[in-house]
């Protein structure tokens, strides 16, 4: 009975997916990007046995020597020798091995990257979130992609609005789910959502027991606003210039979590989206009116990394989780 030898641990690793036969219901078949008989090559390495090789490939086992017999003639010198045990590699076989198994994985991913063009999403897709879109979007996202694009690995980042921002302009994301002061979109970014803006205080507060004040009532007060150049720090300070109010600011933070536990502690009044209903109930808060201040949450894509079947793919599944919440 054949055996398995005892072969190098990088000759036992190699265990290449096979092309060349029927595809899987509901797949097309991939094109032959490297010759069946290097395949074979490398299925023989792995088992380490003509016979447990014919029967994984479920092919005869003199076709699987007729292959291996062609590489010999191919190379012009022997790549196995034969052993009480089954097959090993010689010294050439060695030498090839690596080299082999190289270009086997390149031709599998060429072979994805074909899929791919064939209609079927597959790839790695790099998504940033804001914190405060990480409950909404992290689990249901991951759960629909699993279900509906199998191909495709989705990797999840977290990070504040400027940083996820950064990191789009020099490629590490795909796309991210970031916050602009304006309505005015560019490229290819989706709006998902306004975030009216509210003054955040602590529970109890008479100013904020109306549910809504106007944006003359920050006149004077101490405010918990991201420190400068932040987009929504400018954006104050020009509606403070428009209106001729002063407006004080107590504390600078750089994260909406920040200015949530500073106002809590009674060190100033927030200018945030107001805290999911029951999330922190040390907090209140009223909308901001005349004018009615938004935030609004968007979609954007990097400018630098190419836009694949996949990552298009991922971005209508978040427009449309955007739509549901």
């Amino acid at each position: 009975m054949d055996q398995r030898p005892n072969t190098p641990a990088s000759a036992q690793a190699v265990d290449v997916p096979l092309r060349s036969g029927h595809p899987p219901p509901g797949h097309a078949a991939s094109p032959a990007i490297i010759e069946l008989r290097w395949l074979v090559f490398l299925r023989v390495v792995a088992l380490g046995s003509l016979s447990k090789t014919a029967a994984a490939l479920d092919m005869p086992q003199s076709m699987v020597s007729r292959h291996i017999a062609q590489l010999e003639q191919q190379c012009g010198e022997r790549l196995f020798r034969r052993t009480g045990r089954g097959v090993v590699l010689t010294e050439v076989g060695e030498q090839l091995l690596p080299r082999i198994a190289e270009l086997a994985a390149g031709a599998e991913r060429l072979a994805d990257d074909i899929r791919s063009m064939r209609g079927q999403p597959v790839g790695e897709v790099v998504v940033g979130l804001l914190p405060t879109a990480v409950a909404r979007y992290a689990g249901p996202l991951f759960a629909a992609v699993r279900a509906q694009m199998p191909g495709v690995r989705l990797h999840l980042s977290e990070g504040a609005s400027a940083q996820l921002d950064e990191h789009l302009r020099e490629g590490r994301l795909d796309m991210a789910i970031v916050l602009r002061e304006e309505t005015v979109l560019a490229g290819d970014e989706a709006l998902l959502a306004r975030l009216p803006l509210h003054m955040v205080g602590p529970a109890g507060d008479p100013l904020l027991q109306a549910g809504e004040l106007p944006f003359a009532a920050l006149d004077g007060l101490p405010l918990v606003v991201p420190g400068r150049p932040h987009l929504l720090r400018a954006r104050l300070d020009r509606l403070g210039a428009e209106h001729a109010l002063r407006l004080g600011v107590a504390v600078e933070v750089d994260s909406v979590r920040l200015q949530y536990e500073v106002a809590a502690a009674g060190g100033g009044y927030a200018i945030a989206a107001a805290p999911p209903p029951g999330q922190d109930l040390r907090l209140a808060a009223a909308r901001i009116v005349s004018p009615m201040l938004e935030r609004f949450v968007v979609l954007a894509v990097s400018p630098r990394r190419p836009h694949t079947r996949a990552t298009r793919a991922v971005q209508r599944l978040i427009c449309t989780m955007a739509e549901g919440l």
